[in-house]
């Protein structure tokens, strides 16, 4: 029995896809050989990225004129790659909600310089909490200046476990013909999104879609074409989308596990049915959070509290080793918090099962009891 992984990234997979990815290991499909051993311009390898990027289209409503690029380096070289491919000597704006959004800005202020990368809100309230990040600047909080080459914003923070909910309301500030760059790293694919309400889209692939060292860009077509001068050619959106992510070789059996986690998305219902479970696993979590007469507390915003990533404290730090030996020993694995903020953090991915939430849940009620 595979135990119950709330990591959160690496993440858990589906576990039908990785006994799919078991019984194809040796041999593709009749290949002779496994994906790992395959031509990345094969006709075999090809077929698997054409097919990936046709179910990502279909799963997502990607536009036609955005190309979608599988790429290497995670969405941390996305913070500097970024303002390197669409600055072009312009002006950006930002947005502060957690701890990848700030790092975000830093690289793109080191990259291309303080001047040329603005701040226009930061959340971040130190005398509430540890490094804190506990909510999002209402629309009316921030403003997108009309000259920005691009408002660069993280719709979901996963350390903090803060979310944009409305991506439409939060927006709707934004001036006509600005581009908005959203990292959606930690909640691609949980549910219904409107591409276009970006101009780019950026992910690390090891939370929602497949394994690590597979990144996804997603860009409208308007944006290509605009990188720094000099910029190497693998760091360049419009070179990889001339050569379909190939100009180099690709990160191959992290894009054919991921086409495997797509197919698998449609076959359970698509990002509808997706974000309808995540909602209920979202609900029966914070609920167990809210009812436990403080013994838990998550501090975030209601309003603004992430369906992937929720954190919480004990009412007793003290407590802590013995509710995660106690976890473990119940079979839920990785509910330490990240490092800056403490307490827990249990990571509800798509892969993630309702039975998984429900094991949790049953445990932080019991060990209430126990240690109320």
């Amino acid at each position: 029995m595979r135990l119950w992984n709330f990591s959160a990234g690496p993440a858990a997979l589906p576990a039908e896809v990785l006994e799919q990815v078991k019984d194809e290991l040796l041999d593709w499909h009749g290949a002779g050989c496994g994906v790992m051993e395959m031509s990345h311009r094969g006709k075999e390898f090809m077929s698997i990225a054409q097919q990936a990027e046709a179910d990502l289209r279909e799963l997502m409503g990607i536009p036609a004129n955005y190309k979608v690029l599988f790429l290497q380096g995670g969405a941390t070289q996305q913070f500097a790659q970024v303002p390197l491919n669409l600055l072009n000597g312009g002006k950006a704006d930002y947005i502060v909600t957690g701890s990848w959004s700030k790092k975000a800005l830093k690289e793109a202020q080191r990259v291309c310089g303080e001047s040329s990368v603005r701040c226009i809100a930061n959340t971040e309230d130190k005398q509430a909490v540890a490094d804190g990040f506990t909510r999002l600047p209402a629309p009316s909080g921030f403003s997108v200046n009309a000259d920005a080459a691009y408002l660069h914003l993280c719709t979901n923070e996963t350390i903090h476990g803060v979310e944009v909910l409305d991506e439409a309301a939060f927006l709707a500030g934004v001036p006509a013909g600005v581009p908005v760059v959203g990292d959606l790293s930690s909640h691609i694919l949980s549910r219904p999104m409107d591409v276009s309400r970006y101009a780019m889209i950026y992910a690390g692939a090891q939370k929602n879609i497949g394994p690590s060292g597979l990144t996804l860009a997603i860009v409208r077509e308007d944006l290509l074409g605009k990188a720094a001068a000099g910029l190497p050619e693998v760091m360049d959106y419009q070179v990889m989308a001339k050569h379909d992510s190939m100009l180099n070789t690709p990160p191959t059996f992290a894009i054919y596990v991921a086409g495997l986690v797509f197919q698998w998305l449609k076959r359970i219902g698509g990002v509808a049915e997706m974000g309808r479970i995540n909602a209920e696993k979202a609900r029966l979590l914070y609920a167990a959070i809210d009812g436990s007469n403080g013994f838990y507390r998550n501090p975030v915003d209601v309003a603004c509290r992430s369906q992937m990533n929720v954190p919480f404290t004990l009412h007793d730090a003290a407590l802590d080793a013995d509710f995660l030996a106690g976890a473990k020993d119940a079979g839920l694995l990785a509910l330490k918090g990240h490092k800056s903020v403490g307490g827990m953090r249990a990571s509800i991915y798509n892969a993630m099962p309702l039975d998984g939430v429900r094991a949790l849940v049953a445990y932080m009620e019991d060990f209430a009891k126990r240690k109320a």
